[in-house]
Parts: C-alpha cells; sequence; structure tokens
C-alpha cells in the first residue's frame, strides 16, 4: 500500500512538474514574441522625444533627457494639420460609400448563393494595389481628379468594397431566410434590410468599418501615385521629413506618433467588436 501511495505521489510531482515547465516556458516565448512586436513601437515613441544626435546615441536609448520640440516642429514648421484631416476625410467618406455600395452586394449574393461572384470578388482583393496604379493613374488625370480627395476615395473604394462584400457575406448567410420573410411582410425590401437585418450584422458591420478606416489611414501607395500637395495623406506626408542630405529623425518619429495614436486608441477601444466580428463570420447557420 505504501508503495502505491509513494508511486502515486511521483506520479502526480511529475505531472505538477510539467506543466510548471510548460507555464515557464510558454511565457518566456510570450515575452520574446512580445519585445520583438513591440521593440519598434517602444523605440518610436522614445525616438519622437529625442534630437538627432540622441536618435542615432546607443548610450541614450532609454537614459537621456526628454526633448519636446519635435512635436511642436511636426505642426509649426511641416504643417501636419492638412495632411491629418486629408487622411480623415478620404478614410471615413471612402469608408461610408464603401458600406453604401458593399453591403447590398453581399447581401444579394448570400441570398441568391452566387459563390463564382464571390469568388470572383476575393480575387479582385488578392490584387496588388500597384497592379491599378498605371490605370488609375491615366483615367483620373484625363478627369482632372488627381491630386483630390475624390480620385483617393474612388481608389480605396476598389480595395474596401471587396473587402466589405468578402467579410460580410457569412454574416448575411448566417441570418435565417425566414426573419427576411417575416420583416418583408410588412414593409418593403428596402425598410427590412435597413431596419432589420443590418441592426442583426452588428458586429460584422463594427469590424468591416473599422479595418476599411484602418487601411486608408494607413495607405501610402495610393497617395503617392495619386495625392500631391493638396491632397496629400498622413503616410505621404512622413517623406517630408527626408532631405536630400539628411532625415529628421526626431519630427519623423513624433508625426508616426500622432498617426498611430488614433489608430490605437479606435483598436484598443473596439477590441471587444473585432474580435466578436471576426469570430462570429466565420461561423455560418
Amino acid at each position: 500500500m505504501n508503495e502505491i501511495s509513494t508511486e502515486l505521489l511521483r506520479s502526480h510531482r511529475r505531472r505538477r512538474t510539467r506543466t510548471i515547465i510548460g507555464k515557464v516556458c510558454f511565457w518566456v516565448f510570450l515575452v520574446i514574441v512580445l519585445l520583438f512586436t513591440l521593440f519598434p513601437f517602444i523605440w518610436m515613441v522614445l525616438a519622437a522625444f529625442k534630437t538627432n544626435s540622441q536618435i542615432t546615441d546607443p548610450a541614450q536609448l532609454f537614459h537621456f533627457k526628454p526633448y519636446f520640440g519635435n512635436f511642436r516642429t511636426v505642426f509649426e514648421r511641416y504643417d501636419f494639420v492638412k495632411p491629418i484631416l486629408n487622411s480623415f476625410i478620404v478614410a471615413v467618406v471612402s469608408t461610408a460609400l464603401g458600406l453604401v455600395l458593399g453591403l447590398p452586394a453581399a447581401y444579394a449574393i448570400a441570398r441568391s448563393n452566387r459563390k463564382r461572384t464571390e469568388n470572383a470578388i476575393l480575387v479582385v482583393r488578392f490584387f496588388p494595389g500597384i497592379a491599378f496604379m498605371l490605370p488609375w493613374y491615366i483615367i483620373f488625370s484625363r478627369l482632372g481628379i488627381t491630386d483630390t480627395h475624390i480620385g483617393l476615395i474612388l481608389s480605396h473604394l476598389l480595395i474596401n468594397v471587396p473587402f466589405i462584400v468578402w467579410v460580410m457575406i457569412p454574416y448575411f448567410e448566417g441570418i435565417s431566410v425566414e426573419i427576411d420573410e417575416a420583416a418583408k411582410d410588412g414593409c418593403r425590401t428596402v425598410t427590412a434590410f435597413l431596419k432589420v437585418i443590418l441592426p442583426l450584422t452588428g458586429p460584422g458591420l463594427i469590424t468591416t468599418s473599422l479595418l476599411s478606416i484602418i487601411f486608408s489611414w494607413n495607405n501610402f501607395l495610393f497617395s503617392l501615385i495619386l495625392a500631391g500637395g493638396k491632397a496629400k495623406t498622413v503616410p505621404l506626408a512622413l517623406l517630408s521629413f527626408v532631405s536630400y542630405a539628411s532625415v529628421d529623425w526626431g519630427a519623423m518619429m513624433a508625426a508616426a506618433v500622432v498617426i498611430t495614436l488614433p489608430i490605437l486608441v479606435i483598436a484598443l477601444l473596439a477590441q471587444k467588436y473585432i474580435i466578436a466580428g471576426l469570430t462570429a463570420g466565420a461561423v455560418k447557420g
């Protein structure tokens, strides 16, 4: 009996040791991943409060005297307010128009079960943006809408609309057809869609809206080709800190913090909605 108790005790200790080792390995791995992931962001924030000489000095990586002039330089010398306003207009309007076009399309595809159309939209979404740059530039130049908000908004729609359609199709497929029929008994199809169907896709609607805004806010390529001084957005405005002979690293990092802060705040506040939207959209029926 004592031998059995001793063996059970040893077995319990071995399992406990393996559990502890597994947890330690998990947390060590997690810390390593976080260090690689967060270090660039931490370096960016710290560099925003340094002079150029401090940034290039490894000895002052964490221990340095804070310098707050970079943020003043960003808004006074480089006039960063205008690019922020341009990015806000393009992101919000392109997302709103994308929802107006994409939501009815996703609903129609889901209810008609058009898999070929669904796959074609996915293929369009996979095309790199650079593939559209030359045709867009030629067409927009002839229409006279280069370096305008309209040109950037139209270019972003080509990416946002397929994304919205592809993400929202599973949500509409998950809504029972009986709900559609019951809603249409008392009102028109458009009214039923707006007042009954759309509210049931709340997490997906929030997710697609936020991710579309983030895409538009961070997009650099479209602005580089289709925008200039009038419609310059914040990613393109970062090039202002690069000259032929030098780079104003401190001001550039301060501007990067200004660009990142709104997106970071939105992501933190809407984190649960984004997670719920991405996971719920994967379940049909």
